[in-house]
């Protein structure tokens, strides 16, 4: 079991920020895992849009691809156990490097995707959403003003959302208790926000299985994954407002 503080009882705002390793237990595989998603491209061939403009099919089809994995996956218990904290938390905010709609699909209400999503599109000249056909092989063209359409994702070089980061940052400004699950806490700006929580004095607590750059930052520090260490946290939590 792992023990958390009592002060935490009196904890009503909580952001969970999230990384590929919560996924990982759903069957997406991570970017960094030495048998990732990435390990046989490198991301700058596939991931910005240089590489979407000289070969557009080539792009379309790795994404495809990636969304079908997604839609085949579920939630696993870290992220469910992030979703229950809303029934005893009054403000739950996750903030998300992942792409994968999983935190929405366990229930999550208020959710903040850095990265954008893989189930969204857009036309890349115009901005209009697009929804695509389960069996949309090529890349569509958009009905209004016919650009191209891509993934509704961050791409590298790209700036994050203006309006997530806001509300990111005004989240862990406001938030009693700071959760970095399954991040490697490497991909920036999005890793700026649990050195935040640090310096405006926030508790924080890093869910990992293995030992990161973040790890000598963090207040506690669990060594285990999401699907286990969360369910236990939400547990503890609950416990504590109501003794």
């Amino acid at each position: 079991m792992i023990d958390l503080p009592g002060h935490l009882a009196h904890a009503d705002r909580i952001v969970v920020f999230t990384g590929a390793g919560i996924s990982a237990e759903s069957g997406i595989a991570t970017f960094r895992a030495p048998d990732g998603i990435w390990a046989q491209f490198k991301p700058e061939e596939l991931a910005n849009i240089d590489a979407f403009m000289a070969n557009p099919e080539r792009v379309w089809q790795w994404y495809q691809y990636r969304r079908h994995v997604v839609e085949s996956a579920t939630p696993n218990a870290g992220h469910r156990a992030i979703a229950d904290l809303e029934q005893f938390i009054p403000r739950v905010d996750v903030v998300t490097q992942n792409v994968d709609g999983l935190h929405r699909a366990a229930g999550s209400t208020h959710v903040h995707e850095l990265h954008g999503s893989l189930i969204a599109h857009r036309c890349l000249e115009c901005g209009r959403p697009y929804e695509i056909a389960p069996d949309e092989q090529h890349v569509p063209q958009c009905p209004e003003c016919g650009g191209l359409i891509r993934p509704g994702v961050v791409w590298f070089g790209e700036e994050l959302p203006a309006d997530v980061w806001d509300a990111a940052e005004a989240a862990t400004r406001e938030c009693d208790l700071f959760l970095s699950v399954g991040t490697s806490t490497i991909v920036y700006p999005a890793a700026s926000l649990p050195f935040l929580a640090i310096r405006l004095g926030k508790y924080v607590i890093e869910v990992n299985p293995e030992s990161t750059d973040f790890s000598r930052y963090a207040d506690r520090s669990v060594r285990e994954t999401a699907g286990v260490a969360m369910p236990q946290i939400a547990e503890q939590l609950y416990a504590l407002r109501n003794q």
